[in-house]
């Protein structure tokens, strides 16, 4: 198969989907190694298609502007990561990514899209797996997270909750 057609149906694959797909499971559907495909989908991204790289593979940038997006600056040890995600996506929120301030790079940004316990069991599977920090370890455990929500009050309601566990910053 030629390269382009390749692309052209990788594209297809990511329209169709409301899940990510990762770049294994891509390279085995076209018997390509998993570095032929992380090319594809930066040659597809620089040709304007809107690609997310998520924890659990790729994603095609979907905005979705009902309910209610804010930002919460957090600060937690990496053993109250778990608690911190779950209160998030228990109380209706969706975690759209991490963002931590490097003192050379600048902001940093990680997409995460957890929406429930599994999203949050996979993500922390992968960090111990990969024997991977997260991103709030450069910046002693600050770190933001825009979080989605479907309205203000449950955006709210993390709020409060991440308070009572001393996980919010302020």
């Amino acid at each position: 198969m030629l390269a382009d057609t390749r692309r052209k149906k990788i594209e297809a694959m990511l329209q169709e989907q409301t899940i990510p797909l990762s770049a294994s499971r891509l390279a085995r559907e076209f018997s390509v190694s998993r570095q032929v495909i992380v090319g594809d989908i930066a040659l597809i991204r620089a040709a304007g298609t809107d690609i997310e790289a998520t924890p659990r593979g790729y994603l095609l940038k979907r905005f979705d502007n009902s309910g209610f997006t804010g930002t919460i600056a957090c600060k937690h040890s990496k053993e109250a990561m778990h608690d911190e995600l779950y209160i998030i996506v228990d109380l209706g929120g969706k975690i759209l990514d991490v963002i931590v301030d490097h003192p050379i790079y600048g902001q940093l940004t990680g997409q995460l899209q957890l929406s429930s316990r599994y999203d949050v069991d996979q993500f922390l599977r992968k960090i111990e797996k990969e024997h991977a920090e997260p991103l709030s370890r450069i910046t002693d455990g600050v770190h933001l997270h825009t979080v989605q929500c479907p309205d203000k009050s449950t955006y709210n309601r993390i709020i409060e909750a991440l308070r009572d566990q001393g996980i919010l910053y302020y």
